[in-house]
């Protein structure tokens, strides 16, 4: 496996683009499946898990061509992928599949909408909590579809289509939203989905439906209210930028106390992570085209920051907040509400010199004087790249293992910390 090594202690000062939110660019691509005609996906990120998704949809017959890949070619731009599904050859999404990448379980909805059945194996849990599937199955079964469990399989037919109905999640989901979304903009009639999730990626998928022909009111709010059509036709969308990536530079940039501008960031997709930055002494305020994150020489402060479901602060952000605060002036508080298992990086962090305590739900991170370098192990995708950020501030060499999971979620991140300063490089494994 690869890893990642990183020579602690330099200032990051320059820019850094930021790519495609991948968290928008799984359900956008999985849109495509609801019409025959092409979808046109603008500022796509290079990614592992958009690649992976790529190969799942072709599997139901999406054809897919990328541009952007050729050398020379400005990759701070993203890829344009061209999905067109124009016939669906298959309605079933393998364990084999939905079992390497959790948001393939997304493509219940379009499937059964379009084609009238679907099976699709349940996904099992995650390194990070279990994160069960009942409220996308009630939300469909809530428009009409007739679902079984066989096997370790969803079953889900509607044979004389879906119906328009009132869907009320138990408890915000965003997974449950994007199934509900897909499936109600080709649902007979109108359809109402109350506790909707309010994410920017949720907002997004919206956004691109509409441009597709589909009706849908209250984008942005807990509310959503979709008239039903017959069928959607193809468009042209730009993928929102990456609010979590956004999030982890700018901690990158706190923590070494730098001054980068970040390229394409915009401030409202993330504006309780920004007010914690700020708390912490760090200056954050919007440029034409961008935010700019920069600390001059004075020490952090600390915070208290508790996950909430947007517009609070970010569950995938909790991480990298967590290492930032291993270096403040005082004790931080950090209340993880999502995920019951989203600590694992806590251990690797201590190998680096934190200080923290696990009270339940909370960690307790004493700041210290400083971090040294050491080997560590990523556990996650969000964990792995805590990691990356105490590295930067830490004494000596950090090596960082399993760095995979990087790859499925930061599209160049090495190169993009290394133009700004940073020593930090790959070794193949």
């Amino acid at each position: 496996m690869d890893r990642i090594r990183i020579i602690g202690g330099e200032r990051l000062a320059g820019t850094i683009p930021i790519s495609g939110a991948k968290n928008a660019a799984l359900p956008l691509m999985i849109a495509s499946l609801l019409t025959n005609e092409t979808l046109t996906l603008h500022g796509m990120p290079r990614l592992a898990d958009v690649s992976l998704l790529g190969r799942i949809l072709g599997n139901h017959g999406v054809d897919i061509t990328i541009a952007g890949k050729r050398a020379g070619q400005n990759a701070s731009d993203g890829q344009t992928y061209k999905l067109t599904a124009a016939e669906i050859v298959d309605t079933t999404a393998p364990y084999e599949m939905v079992a390497r990448m959790r948001a393939s379980f997304w493509v219940l909805a379009p499937l059964l909408a379009r084609c009238g059945e679907a099976k699709v194996s349940l996904p099992g849990g995650c390194a990070i909590g279990t994160r069960p599937v009942d409220l996308h199955l009630v939300a469909l079964e809530a428009l009409g579809a007739d679902i079984e469990l066989d096997a370790g399989y969803v079953i889900a037919k509607a044979p004389k289509g879906l119906k328009g109905a009132r869907v009320h999640l138990a408890k915000v989901s965003v997974g449950a939203t994007h199934n509900a979304l897909m499936a109600a903009v080709l649902a007979e009639g109108d359809s109402e989905i109350v506790n909707a999730a309010r994410e920017p990626e949720v907002g997004d998928l919206a956004t691109c439906l509409v441009e597709m022909g589909a009706k849908i009111e209250g984008i942005g709010t807990s509310t959503l209210r979709v008239q039903g059509v017959p069928s959607l036709h193809g468009a042209e969308h730009y993928v929102l930028p990456d609010r979590i990536e956004t999030g982890t530079y700018a901690m990158a940039v706190a923590i070494t106390g730098g001054d980068v501008f970040l390229k394409g960031a915009r401030a409202e997709l993330l504006q309780e992570a920004l007010e914690a930055l700020r708390t912490t002494g760090v200056d954050v305020y919007e440029e034409p085209g961008g935010l700019r994150v920069a600390r001059n020489g004075h020490g952090l402060e600390p915070v208290s920051v508790e996950t909430q479901p947007f517009p609070g602060f970010p569950t995938d952000l909790q991480a990298q907040l967590m290492a930032l605060m291993c270096t403040a002036r005082g004790v931080s508080e950090v209340r993880e509400t999502i995920f019951e298992n989203r600590f694992m990086h806590v251990q690797e962090l201590a190998r680096l010199g934190a200080r923290i305590d696990l009270r339940g739900d909370t960690a307790l991170v004493h700041g210290v004087n400083g971090l040294r370098g050491a080997p560590v192990m990523a556990t996650d995708l969000r964990a792995s790249v805590s990691l990356i950020i105490a590295g930067l501030a830490a004494q000596g060499e950090t090596t960082i293992g399993r760095v995979y999971h990087l790859d499925r979620g930061f599209d160049r991140l090495e190169e993009k910390l290394r133009k700004c300063g940073a020593q930090i490089d790959r070794i193949a494994g």
